[in-house]
């Protein structure tokens, strides 16, 4: 079969190459189609076998441009039909992003063609799932990061998923990348070594399926009744003054029934205003709420006047007033890293602007109806290891997100994705309060319990388990899998080049 199929990579590699990335993207949120994780990464390693390192650099960065067009082309309608910036500074952007991602791959690809093996399971089955997962997290955190697409997430919904609270969405797209290498060693190794190639595939799957429903942590107290309350106001309209009043309104009208559930949530940047220009509806709000033995947690934009400073934010109305800030901004749309010259051009581009200060990386958690909530906004949920601290003191886990940004797109389905693999790894229930969309209650398995359907204007209700105790990951976090790859590649690293070393010639004695 492989025999029949090299001819037509060889001829065909570059547009190969981005179909097969393209595929790539129908493993995540809506499709979930989870086996391409394994497949498609699979065929860019057949594909770079045999390849000269430039080759494998323009294959492997076809391949990565395919998935991250195909898989977060929902850039272009946030920043054209939202933002309202010209077409081509929408598709500059995208494409941008999209570039930037490929160059990732195709310094892997040139990489391993000058580093590793030619083949084996040295190879395979080491080097280049090793490498693989070194880029990805490399990707999750240099220049802020951009951990989108990663290969764990796809497998939210399959037997592997069983295996996050132990070694994190790192450790599953490992083990994806794992599978991968030993689709390539059935097609191009010996075949002795073939039974316990199988058996690389296959176990991790068992493992994985059989540990899915543990209970990797301890429920504490009752369960809580939460209200999330989902406006659906248009991107377009929410700033807009003519709408500041509807919306506030909007959103105590629809509140308002549920003032007794225990917790009730709002998303991030609910209110058209600072929290300062809103004293009276705030405190209007908390009297409210006290009364009806409600807290009442909503995201909101806060200017600290002492360190003239705006933060995206989440006030808690509880006992007291508590605030938490947005630590991991948005590079491009939260914060600019550019003169004043470029910002006066962003603006001139009418590109969403603005400038907020990054809260502490060390910030308590919020004390709400009883207990100790881990917040997250927005995108803030996609780097994992950032929100480990909390661990041994939230029971539960709130994100506040506004994907109005996004529209009718992949980018909410995917969102929620990476939520629920937040609350797997850590072993937490979640609260999601979404303003158009996806709002959800998630159980500490991951498993989507209620939601709402987007673009309506409802409030989602159930109740969530507040839990304590440490999942494996939530105590060692991503290193024992770095650590591992890293020890991975220098160990293929060192083979390939002790298999280079020629072997001196014997010397002949001639009488």
């Amino acid at each position: 079969m492989y025999s029949f199929v090299r001819p037509w990579i060889d001829c065909y590699a570059m547009p190969l190459a981005f179909a097969v990335g393209a595929m790539l993207s129908l493993a995540f949120a809506p499709f979930g189609v989870w086996p391409l994780a394994v497949l498609c990464p699979a065929w860019l390693f057949l594909a770079w076998q045999g390849a000269s390192p430039r080759r494998a650099a323009a294959i492997g960065f076809w391949f990565h441009c395919g998935t991250f067009l195909a898989g977060t082309y929902w850039l272009y309608h946030s920043v054209h039909t939202i933002g309202g910036a010209p077409i081509w500074v929408a598709v500059l952007l995208m494409l941008a992003l999209v570039v930037i991602m490929g160059a990732y791959l195709a310094l892997l690809g040139y990489g391993q063609a000058r580093l590793l093996p030619e083949r084996g399971a040295a190879r395979w089955l080491i080097g280049l799932p090793a490498s693989w997962v070194l880029l990805e997290w490399w990707r999750g955190w240099f220049l802020s990061g951009f951990p989108w697409l990663s290969l764990g997430y796809a497998q939210i919904d399959s037997p592997l998923a069983g295996m996050a609270p132990l070694l994190g969405v790192y450790g599953l797209s490992m083990l994806c990348a794992l599978s991968a290498g030993a689709v390539v060693t059935l097609c191009l190794g010996e075949a002795r070594h073939r039974v316990w190639v199988m058996a690389v595939v296959i176990v991790p799957w068992m493992v994985g399926g059989a540990v899915w429903r543990h209970e990797w942590t301890q429920p504490v107290d009752r369960p809580v009744s939460v209200a999330v309350v989902q406006a659906s106001v248009p991107q377009d309209y929410k700033w807009s003054p003519a709408w500041r009043d509807k919306t506030l309104n909007l959103y105590r009208q629809l509140a308002q029934p549920y003032l007794g559930t225990e917790l009730i949530i709002w998303p991030e940047a609910a209110l058209p205003d600072l929290a300062h220009e809103l004293t009276d509806y705030l405190s209007e709000l908390w009297r409210a709420s006290s009364s009806s033995h409600s807290d009442l947690v909503m995201g909101l934009l806060h200017y600290d006047f002492q360190k003239d400073a705006y933060y995206n934010g989440v006030l808690a109305l509880s006992d007291e007033v508590q605030w938490y800030h947005k630590r991991h901004l948005v590079p491009f749309a939260e914060f600019f890293p550019v003169p004043e010259s470029v910002r006066s051009w962003l603006r001139l581009m009418n590109l969403p602007y603005s400038d907020f200060t990054a809260g502490a990386a060390q910030q308590p958690t919020l004390h709400a109806a009883g207990q100790q909530l881990g917040l997250t906004i927005c995108y803030e949920d996609g780097f994992g290891a950032e929100q480990l601290s909390i661990l041994n003191e939230a029971t539960l886990l709130v994100n506040v997100t506004n994907d109005a940004w996004f529209g009718d797109t992949s980018a909410p389905p995917q969102h929620l994705e990476i939520s629920r693999m937040r609350a797997l790894e850590a072993g937490r229930d979640m609260v999601r309060a979404a303003n158009d969309g996806i709002s959800a209650l998630i159980t500490a398995d991951g498993t989507v319990k209620a939601t709402l359907p987007r673009f309506k204007q409802a409030v989602l209700t159930g109740q969530v388990q507040p839990r304590k105790g440490l999942t494996l990951y939530a105590r060692t976090g991503n290193w024992p899998v770095l650590v591992l790859c890293l020890f991975g590649f220098l160990w293929a690293v060192f083979r390939a080049k002790s298999q280079s070393v020629p072997l001196a010639p014997s010397t002949v004695e001639i009488n």
